[in-house]
């Protein structure tokens, strides 16, 4: 693991210690790191969806009918459906995308409440599964957001707030909704009238959304977790004022789909992992910055779910350290989706017993032939060997959403059929 970055002192006398006290050296390993994170930020910021790509071999037996999901009185009662799903040896990928991309117009179905909503009921008859997971887009959030702010839509895509003064104060309600969220809720209402079908919403958390509205968030997060503030640092107040911007229009999005009919709502973090926090850093604080800028927004978010009796589901498929795990488990979530890169059986004991942990196949790597399909076997045999080894609820799925790939289909269906039919 490479070392902690580390901020040179400037010429200024007056800078804080805590800058002062920075090395060459370690400016140097900052700067490396620096150049990395910020090739990984841009892709992910490039790309609007995770890639992944899976299939499901339709001549599979449909399964028995699943038991009505409960209703919202108890969050225990909805917790058990959960825990019975993943003992009922429940298999499947995040497939939307895949599925959407088999229409010739699927453009025209993402501004279609009813289409869209039709195929997500569509990929989840097709994969067998009662959680009717809805597309993973996490651009619509940052789109809605700037065109509240008056931001021209060309100009959305790249845009970023270079100082606080420039971010407005906008409450929850001044934000209106896009056409696609628009959409997209209607989806969901359309899925909730279908028996047998736990309508699912989903949102980007407040962190990850924070890394898409500045242009360079490794270095300010950096420096708050050295102990500098908001009034030390330009750079940390742009951060702390764009991240409570973000929650805001996250709580006005996740209100509009609890009220369209969603049952459980996916809240991705994927920007919450080791490309914009320091491991030993964050040993040095206690995770003070961590739990500051991931960990309180998500926890309010968590209540604002459990309020309206909707179940949350955590996705972070980022690189991670135990104890970020540890405290992704204090939640509350039903279900916690990890990316390929987590050994889920050892993270089993990092969780509580009843989280039904969800993934982790290299599902990002199935459109290229250098995975053959003998491995996804053996990715997938072992995965279910060892977390029944574990004791641990589980459901076998993919890490992350499942993106068409033009050109890679029959690398992607031979896998995926793998995936669906390997026993272990």
């Amino acid at each position: 693991m490479p070392p902690a970055p580390s901020i040179s002192p400037a010429a200024s006398s007056k800078q804080p210690e805590g800058r002062q006290k920075l090395t060459t050296k370690t400016q140097r390993h900052r700067e490396q790191i620096h150049r990395s994170a910020l090739r990984i930020h841009g892709s992910l910021r490039d790309f609007p969806l995770c890639l992944c790509a899976s299939v499901v071999n339709p001549s599979l037996p449909p399964p028995p009918p699943p038991r009505p999901f409960p209703s919202r009185q108890t969050h225990s009662m909805t917790r058990q459906y959960y825990l019975d799903l993943a003992a009922s040896g429940l298999r499947m990928p995040m497939g939307v995308h895949l599925v959407l991309h088999e229409h010739a117009d699927h453009e025209a179905i993402l501004l279609d409440g009813d289409r869209l909503g039709a195929v997500v009921a569509e990929t989840a008859r097709r994969y067998r599964t009662p959680l009717a997971m809805p597309l993973m887009d996490l651009t619509l959030e940052k789109d809605a957001l700037l065109r509240a702010c008056g931001v021209p839509a060309a100009d959305i895509e790249k845009h970023h707030f270079d100082d606080s003064v420039s971010i407005p104060e906008l409450r929850s309600e001044d934000i209106p909704l896009t056409p696609r969220m628009t959409a997209t809720c209607r989806a969901i209402t359309h899925v909730a009238a279908i028996p047998n079908l736990v309508a699912m919403g989903m949102c980007i958390g407040p962190f990850s959304f924070m890394t898409k509205l500045v242009s360079d968030p490794i270095t300010p997060v950096f420096l708050a977790g050295t102990g500098l503030t908001a009034s030390d640092e330009a750079e940390i107040a742009v951060v702390e004022k764009t991240l409570a911007l973000a929650e805001r229009m996250i709580h006005r999005y996740l209100r509009a789909q609890i009220e369209a009919g969603a049952r459980a709502i996916i809240i991705c973090e994927p920007a919450a992992n080791l490309v914009y926090f320091s491991p030993n850093q964050l040993e040095e604080n206690n995770h003070a910055v961590f739990d500051r800028y991931v960990m309180e927004p998500m926890r309010r978010i968590a209540r604002l779910l459990a309020d309206a009796g909707v179940d949350l589901v955590f996705h972070d498929c980022g690189e991670l350290t135990e104890s970020m795990i540890r405290r992704f488990g204090t939640l509350g979530a039903s279900i916690i989706s990890l990316g390929s890169s987590r050994t889920l059986w050892e993270d089993a004991a990092l969780i509580p017993r009843d989280t039904v942990l969800f993934g982790n196949l290299p599902t990002k790597r199935f459109y290229a032939p250098q995975l053959t399909v003998a491995e996804v076997e053996t990715y997938a045999a072992t995965l279910l060997v060892k977390m029944r080894e574990a004791a641990h609820p589980f459901i076998l799925g993919s890490e992350c959403d499942v993106l068409s790939v033009p050109g890679s289909e029959h690398e992607i269906h031979a896998k995926v059929d793998a995936f669906m039919n390997v026993t272990a």
